[in-house]
């Protein structure tokens, strides 16, 4: 190779690298270490998702999965490995940087909602921006504009115990959507919703990330769901043993 594809090659692996916001290497969690009943849960996960992906994390119980999300989610650390979220090195992040990451990189959407009780749907979506540090004004126009983004503008003056299983969900998806994250990282998000309420949460993201470009992890159970998924990666026994396209999904 002459010194022109040397330096071509180079620019090209910066652009691709420039492109990608998560890239694990050799990632292992292992629990109780040093001791007899020491036990690794995930065994060397190798893992890149670029700029706009839309993957699926899919496996049965015991697979790996909640782990693997901790992970990404900068909710735990690896015994092992290396992880790469948006350019910055998560491996040795002090907890205070952990938890600014958690809070400007990741939109986390959960099975159970964790909305806040007792407080508006607008407030809490303002909720990550005030720990942001955002201005009052600016917190309430953007939850507003997020708020509209789900179909839940007339909803914002409601109380969680107010709104429907699907309607909490798409206030939490607002409100992972507060901080304009790298990335979105839904835990079985339609677990506790009908298939109904399921299809309409589901358009969400399908309209989030082909229409806003968001990048998003979906961790499911569910092979139904996981087939929408442009990617869909199967953990088993803390491996990733299958990668593979779904299918094209037509949403309303």
């Amino acid at each position: 190779m002459d010194r022109a594809q040397q330096i071509r090659s180079a620019a090209e692996s910066a652009f691709d690298r420039s492109q990608e916001v998560i890239r694990m290497e050799g990632i292992t969690k292992r629990y109780f270490e040093g001791k007899e009943n020491e036990l690794e849960v995930l065994h060397g996960i190798d893992l890149t998702v670029k700029r706009g992906d839309f993957v699926a994390i899919v496996g049965e119980s015991g697979s790996g999965k909640s782990t693997l999300m901790n992970i990404i989610g900068a909710l735990d650390r690896p015994s092992a490995g290396r992880y790469w979220l948006d350019g910055l090195d998560v491996q040795d992040q002090p907890d205070r940087v952990m938890s600014e990451i958690r809070n400007k990189k990741i939109g986390f959407v959960f099975q159970t909602f964790n909305l806040i009780g007792r407080t508006t749907a607008l407030k809490n979506v303002e909720l990550p921006m005030l720990y942001g540090h955002v201005p009052q004004k600016e917190r309430t126009r953007r939850a507003m504009e997020l708020l509209s983004m789900v179909g839940m503008a007339d909803r914002a003056k409601h109380q969680p115990n107010e709104l429907s299983g699907g309607q909490k969900q798409r206030v939490a998806i607002a409100r992972a959507m507060a901080n304009d994250p790298a990335i979105l990282l839904a835990d079985e998000p339609t677990g506790a919703l009908d298939s109904a309420t399921s299809r309409t949460v589901m358009d969400i993201f399908h309209d989030l990330n082909r229409n806003h470009g968001k990048t998003i992890l979906l961790i499911t159970h569910s092979q139904a769901l996981a087939e929408e998924c442009p990617r869909i990666l199967t953990l088993m026994d803390g491996n990733i043993v299958d990668e593979r396209r779904g299918r094209e999904v037509r949403y309303v």
